[in-house]
């Protein structure tokens, strides 16, 4: 069991802002999280600035150097602080916010290089009547991509009752807890595994243009 202090982050891509009930629910969850002893941070998505990726492949040249200068950078180092996120989404045409998206669009280091191994993941979901599990498959399949190991998520249609606020109470204790005793899940380790192994061909291949992704990987004895 690890006794430090669990720090939780929860990034809210509703743009109903703080009156949405994605909102309510993240923060249900982090207050969960709270009471088994985290650090929790909440941070609204839609008040920072971020652009569309240009595929210019700064990052994997030098790691996390991006030249549109956004809130990007400051989203993905607080990431990178913190041992578990909580992602917030309304359903927009069965699939996340486009906020949303054109952040992880931006974390793409992430997925090259892993920059989530050992962190771990988690997500509500809301919608007036379309699929929220969508949301879920997503989050699940790019935390795995980035090495992080999905928890679980809470999928709810509005209104939100008070049993499903009490969900998201539990999802927040449900991801420290996993944290403390570093939980493996089986399937999911398989899977980063073998996106380890499918990217470690493309960094070799891409050594020379891709300097520092490549050094990560010598540093890490990946290669």
């Amino acid at each position: 069991m690890d006794n430090r202090e669990v720090k939780i982050l929860g990034i809210s891509a509703s743009p109903r802002r703080e009156i949405s009930n994605t909102s309510i629910l993240l923060k249900d969850a982090l207050s969960g999280a709270e009471q088994k002893g985290a650090k929790t941070e909440y941070i609204d998505l839609c008040s920072l600035k971020i652009e569309f990726c240009r595929a210019c492949e700064n990052c994997h040249k030098k790691i996390m150097a991006c030249p549109i200068k956004d809130d990007a950078l400051f989203l993905l180092n607080k990431i990178l602080e913190n041992d578990g996120i909580i992602f917030g989404s309304p359903v927009y045409i069965n699939h996340i916010t486009g906020y949303l998206k054109t952040f992880l669009d931006r974390s793409s280091h992430f997925l090259h290089c892993h920059r989530l191994i050992g962190k771990y993941t988690a997500v509500v979901a809301t919608s007036g009547g379309g699929p929220q599990y969508m949301v879920g498959d997503y989050i699940k399949e790019y935390s795995i991509s980035c090495g992080a190991q999905y928890v679980g998520g809470i999928f709810t249609k509005i209104p939100i009752t008070e049993e499903i606020k009490k969900q998201a109470n539990e999802l927040g204790k449900a991801i420290v807890d996993v944290i403390k005793e570093k939980k493996e899940f089986p399937e999911q380790i398989q899977k980063i595994n073998s996106h380890k192994e499918y990217f470690k061909k493309i960094i070799e291949n891409r050594k020379d243009d891709w300097i520092e992704e490549y050094q990560y990987y010598k540093d890490n004895n990946w290669l």
